[in-house]
């Protein structure tokens, strides 16, 4: 009978501390989710969504809003690599593939923001080496995004060794709703500027 009641206590012992545990992974993960919306940890944008608000600055320090963009007409929205350690060139080339349409996409009444995102020491610099001396159609704007702040608000930090942020394009309406997105897990597989004015074309006049 002793055996049976110590065996008893056990037991209630046992599942008390299972109970004990649970609660305390619970409190943990409630004390930690207000922090990570704090920071701007967020969920990249689906199609028909709302596109997160943002706020960055150019290479001339001026303040691009997709707000104030979104007064001029559609935006074509595209998050590069930065530099992962060298100027990645499927970067280079979407860059180039841009600029070579940017006739089409100002007669689409839209404006292309590019995010380079990076360290905040060095982002600035490493932005400018990528632009090159290149001149910007007056439709385009470069901006940098220093410490990935933008990048973790659009859940697009690619947290690894030598990795920055997964690249993706969006086209966004004068509404704020995305109506085109790619967003590729891999260094290449980026959109083609004519994939993104076909869906310009569709959008609503």
């Amino acid at each position: 009978m002793s055996q049976m009641r110590n065996m008893s206590r056990c037991l209630r012992r046992f599942t008390f501390d299972r109970f004990l545990t649970a609660a305390v992974l619970l409190a943990a993960v409630g004390a930690v989710a207000p922090f990570f919306a704090a920071v701007g940890f967020g969920q990249a944008p689906k199609l028909g969504e709302q596109a997160p608000p943002f706020s960055l600055l150019d290479l001339d320090g001026q303040r691009v809003t997709l707000a104030g963009e979104l007064t001029h007409g559609p935006v074509v929205l595209v998050l590069l690599r930065g530099w992962p350690g060298y100027q990645c060139p499927f970067c280079t080339r979407q860059f180039a593939d841009f600029l070579g349409h940017a006739s089409a996409f100002e007669a689409a009444g839209a404006r292309v923001v590019w995010v380079y995102p990076g360290p905040s020491d060095s982002v600035q610099q490493h932005a400018r080496e990528f632009l090159a001396s290149r001149a910007l159609p007056s439709t385009f704007r470069v901006t940098t995004d220093p410490d990935y702040v933008f990048t973790n608000a659009y859940g697009l930090r690619w947290d690894a060794p030598q990795e920055t942020a997964y690249p993706a394009t969006f086209v966004i309406d004068r509404g704020a709703t995305v109506r085109f997105a790619q967003i590729s897990i891999g260094h290449d597989g980026r959109a083609l500027a004519t994939d993104v004015l076909k869906a310009l074309e569709k959008l609503p006049q």
